[in-house]
């Protein structure tokens, strides 16, 4: 049994999503604010059964509500179509939740059975946050508002007074008149989205029990600073109270005592037997005092001590954990660092979630002892204090730590999904076939946002779209880039735009400098293949690249010669084509020089996606048009001046220097091509050179790169959902 997806409606930012979950890890991923933190919340209201507040609600469905409800103070003869749950069902949060069951698990889900011929697969609930009564809720409503409006007449006066509509009515009574209903939906129509009907009938109780184990770790786990002032830092929860917790339910020898146990409580027994007898020694004279007070008096019991020895009270202190230094030094939890106390509580709390799962040792006296069949965990920013490797070791042992149980393992009988959310590239480039990419629409007056499953983006039917998807993921394994956290992306072709693009933008550019912008070096001959995921994310993109010129000629020393293409700078009006297969096959899918050199502005722009590319184009200098080649003869081109006057350079630096020092302009352009051009040149090292040699602040950015920049930056000033001072 597992839960194949979920549909989430109505809650919050999530209007209408599917969400679908991997049969052992479901990673959330996205950028800030963009809806991973709202379908953690919603997992958690309606299967742990939490109070629901107005701001639950999709915001923008107030507005029909509070036009419903208003209806039913208008209308002096409420008709049963007024009074319909039809007409709120479109704007209430619901969740519904698909399991995949076997046909050998049919007793846990005897009680959600559709019909009488259906044997096994996908069964659906709805979860719906609705009116407990709706009569009465709209008896009520139309109550106090009348109250309202016939004190204001009375009194002569316009005051505003709660409720001023539905919405601020519902923000005192929500809990009281709503709850969540469960209704059973159709497994033939798991792809559709379904309505009820009169024939959905709301199930008693919750249909979960028994069948669903649900645990959560919080991100706000709030360990304690050693160094600390701050009062709720100190109290927070901590290792020691954690293993308190697992010793009271699975270990504690006074919970259904074994003889293994009867050592230990004898001991604790004889302990507390002594200390009694030194606690009435040491308080006979207090008491005494107390007596000649006149107390205890007439009626008044006496006074006597006596203490309490528990097994559990021994780890109720903050040194109750300690962490071995050397030769018996050791230090309490608190003086250990943040990230150890996180890892080591998380990882703590996934075993106490797994042993009560699977009524471990003391537990199994509990008398609940049926054990679910399905284990959900929901872990929000496991990454709070980790550092990164930290965070890989993490993402890659959680599950099993889950599953380290003997009735668990690779079996089938019981089933773990684990669901986390993150910001951290590191855990999301771990499991790429497990990440959900909640994407922003920001189309809509009231952002929303949607969900990918990134395993859909490629078609493995199709062997080239396979082998795509096998580069991508070995390459975003490799970088530990954060594409899926990003406000937009910057694609460039090599190292020296991917060193100096960041000084161009923080020195000249404030506002793009302010987002979330992420620089990724992939190369004009593999951009194209990010191509299908950069799409399928909708995300802000810009493409710089060479525009890679090249010419036909004859090869002679062939028989018979042969036709051939070689690197060549580039010139308007001629037979020149790119090589750059990004140019070609994604944007803006032309070959000829010449129509590249004559593209315009607005013509760099994907229809249907904000992706826009930005490759060298003309430069005109004192009335000669000069065309570059690559980012590095374009730099040295635009910024003459500032190479002329950097001395003691060497390598390839050395060469732009003394291209720039030319008279002719035209051999300034040609020596700086010939030099990025020669066998061993080191763009990397020219850029490293660069950043020694010269302040970028002194630097004027290549106009086809700042062009680029420009664009981008008005991208996300129209992104409302982008905090811009």
């Amino acid at each position: 049994m597992k839960i194949d997806f979920i549909k989430i409606k109505n809650f919050r930012k999530l209007n209408s999503c599917k969400i679908e979950f991997s049969e052992k890890e479901t990673i959330f991923v996205g950028a800030n604010n963009s809806g991973k933190t709202t379908a953690m919340d919603a997992l958690i209201t309606f299967l742990k059964r939490k109070e629901f507040k107005t701001q639950d609600f999709t915001i923008s469905n107030w507005t029909e509500l509070n036009k419903i409800a208003e209806t039913w103070i208008i209308n002096s003869d409420l008709s049963e179509e007024d009074k319909s749950m039809k007409l709120l069902e479109p704007y209430l949060p619901s969740l519904d939740l698909w399991i995949n069951v076997e046909t050998s698990e049919l007793r846990y889900v005897s009680h959600l059975i559709p019909t009488l011929d259906w044997e096994g697969g996908l069964l659906g609930i709805r979860l719906i946050f609705q009116p407990k009564n709706l009569e009465a809720l709209i008896e009520e409503y139309i109550v106090s508002r009348s109250k309202v409006k016939k004190l204001n007449t009375d009194s002569g006066k316009n005051v505003e007074l709660w409720p001023k509509d539905f919405w601020q009515f519902c923000e005192k009574k929500l809990n009281s008149l709503f709850e969540i209903q469960t209704y059973i939906l159709d497994p033939k129509k798991f792809d559709k989205d379904q309505e009820l009907t009169e024939h959905n009938i709301a199930l008693e109780g919750n249909p979960l029990n028994g069948l669903i184990k649900i645990d959560t770790i919080n991100a706000q786990r709030g360990f304690s600073d050693a160094n600390s002032d701050n009062t709720e830092s100190q109290n927070s929860r901590n290792l020691s109270s954690q293993l308190r917790t697992y010793y009271d339910k699975h270990l504690n020898p006074s919970i259904d005592p074994t003889e293994n146990d009867l050592d230990a409580l004898e001991k604790l027994n004889n302990a507390q037997l002594v200390f009694d007898g030194n606690l009435k020694t040491r308080f006979k004279d207090p008491l005494k005092e107390l007596e000649d007070l006149n107390y205890p008096g007439f009626g008044n019991p006496q006074i006597t001590l006596s203490s309490l020895i528990k097994a559990a009270d021994g780890l109720e202190h903050e040194s109750a954990v300690r962490y071995e230094i050397d030769n018996g030094l050791s230090l309490p939890e608190k003086y250990n660092g943040l990230g150890y106390q996180n890892l080591i509580s998380i990882i703590f709390k996934l075993m106490r979630y797994r042993d009560e799962w699977m009524r471990k040792g003391k537990a199994t006296s509990e008398d609940n002892d049926i054990i679910e069949p399905l284990h959900l965990v929901l872990i929000e920013e496991p990454e709070a204090h980790l550092h990164a490797q930290v965070q890989q070791v993490f993402i890659k042992k959680a599950y099993n730590v889950l599953r380290k149980h003997p009735d668990l393992d690779v079996k089938i009988d019981f089933t773990t999904q684990l669901v986390i959310s993150t910001h951290s590239s590191y855990i999301a480039h771990q499991k790429f076939e497990s990440l959900r990419y909640f994407k922003r629409n920001n189309t809509l007056t009231i952002p929303t946002s949607e969900v990918l499953s990134l395993k859909s983006v490629f078609d493995s039917a199709v062997s080239e779209e396979k082998e795509t998807e096998k580069f991508i993921i070995r390459y975003l394994n490799t970088t530990h880039n954060d594409l899926f956290f990003a406000d937009a992306a910057i694609l460039v072709e090599g190292p020296a735009e991917r060193m100096l693009i960041p000084h161009f933008i923080k020195n000249k550019h404030q506002i793009l400098d302010s987002c979330y912008v992420t620089i990724l070096e992939i190369g004009g001959s593999h951009a194209h293949r990010l191509k299908p995921l950069i799409e399928k994310l909708d995300l802000i993109t810009l493409i710089i690249t060479d525009i890679d010129s090249q010419e036909k000629y004859t090869d002679n020393s062939k028989t018979p010669p042969k036709e051939k293409f070689r690197k060549c700078q580039p010139k308007k009006v001629s037979n020149q084509e790119t090589n750059n297969d990004t140019l070609k096959s994604w944007n803006p899918r032309l070959n000829d020089i010449n129509k590249l050199l004559d593209l315009e502005y607005k013509d760099k722009v994907l229809a249907d996606n904000p992706i826009r590319v930005a490759f060298q184009n003309e430069i005109d200098i004192k009335g000669k048009k000069i065309y570059p080649y690559t980012f590095e003869d374009a730099l040295v081109v635009e910024n003459i001046e500032t190479f002329k006057s950097i001395s003691k350079s060497s390598g390839l630096l050395k060469k732009m220097v003394e291209s720039a020092n030319e008279t002719d302009i035209t051999n300034v352009a040609k020596k700086a091509y010939d030099a990025i051009n020669a066998e061993g040149a080191k763009k990397a090292e020219f850029a490293l050179d660069v950043l020694y040699f010269e302040n970028p602040e002194n630097l004027n950015t290549p106009k086809y790169i700042e062009e680029g920049l420009i664009w981008i930056e008005e991208q996300l000033k129209s992104n409302k959902n982008i905090n811009i001072n």
